[in-house]
């Protein structure tokens, strides 16, 4: 994942030095972003464990997210945007129907993390000096993910059920789109702040040890950021 990361920012930075003489902002955002976790990997997670003596639903997975996005404005009105976000989220489990022979809880640690490289077409329909300016955008993407299991499992395949300390990963890259929507309240004629609510779409097959599975990267997220106007 990392080197697939640094060949995507590569190319994304070299995009932003081509267009630099007609750069117009740059934003800065925060926020939290939250996974449908509609995909037979997370009916499996659901299954199997459980995080604070419940079973792990959509909401566990809600997580930090934030980034940056280069803008520029070819016409009136119209943006273009190059942006790099990041998500993550890791949670602390154990399983759900089995322990240890003394009674103790096995546990493992899931982490999930996802980083969208992409364009975005941006419509700001109000002039430089209004006092609220929406918004609504719709681009492409490139997700950089990687999921990981770290702790101690069952051997299944075994009729003993032996447990035992492992790990198992699975990373790629797939493409998605995303639509957004926002709101900037400029404070001055080059700085605003900036709300935006946006939802992604992606889905692929995994590989590695996690196989056969399929993983949802779609969701929702809510930022709260600056706009700096150059």
């Amino acid at each position: 994942m990392r080197r697939t990361l640094v060949f995507v920012t590569v190319g994304l930075l070299a995009a932003l030095d081509v267009a630099s003489a007609s750069a117009s902002g740059l934003d800065l955002r925060l926020g939290a972003f939250g996974p449908n976790t509609k995909s037979n990997l997370f009916d499996d997670v659901n299954d199997l464990y459980i995080r604070d003596g419940e079973r792990i639903g959509k909401r566990d997975w809600v997580g930090f997210s934030g980034g940056f996005e280069y803008n520029l404005q070819p016409a009136r009105n119209v943006e273009v945007g190059l942006h790099l976000d990041a998500y993550s989220r890791t949670l602390n489990t154990v399983y759900r129907e089995f322990e240890r022979p003394d009674g103790r809880e096995i546990a493992q640690t899931l982490k999930l993390t996802v980083v969208p490289v992409g364009v975005s077409l941006r419509l700001v329909p109000t002039s430089r000096r209004a006092k609220l300016a929406p918004y609504v955008a719709v681009g492409a993407d490139l997700f950089v993910w990687k999921y990981e299991e770290v702790g101690d499992f069952i051997d299944f395949f075994d009729p003993d059920l032996p447990i035992s300390g492992d790990s198992f990963v699975s990373e790629g890259v797939t493409g998605g789109f995303h639509v957004a929507g926002g709101l900037r309240v400029p404070l001055s004629s080059d700085f605003s702040v900036v709300g935006e609510v946006k939802y992604q779409y992606a889905k692929t097959k995994m590989g590695d040890d996690f196989r056969n599975n399929e993983i949802d990267l779609s969701g929702v997220g809510a930022t709260l950021g600056i706009h700096l106007r150059f």
